[in-house]
């Protein structure tokens, strides 16, 4: 199993940014979502591994 890695940040200003690492596909957005609680999102970037496992899905649904 992959490690998995979780960063907050909290500025001076009180603004906090989240950092996943080993998460693919929605299991990182289900994470995200525990994490941020009530607050809401105003900025959200998804890293190459959210879309290596529904570009693998997609591969596996067509040799199917």
């Amino acid at each position: 199993m992959r490690e998995k890695l979780i960063t907050v940040e909290i500025d001076e200003n009180g603004n906090s940014s989240i950092d996943l690492e080993g998460f693919q596909g929605q299991g990182c957005g289900d994470v995200a979502k525990d994490f941020r609680g009530g607050d809401s999102v105003t900025q959200s970037n998804k890293k190459r591994e959210f879309y290596a496992q529904a570009t693998a899905l997609k591969q596996s649904q067509k040799h199917t």
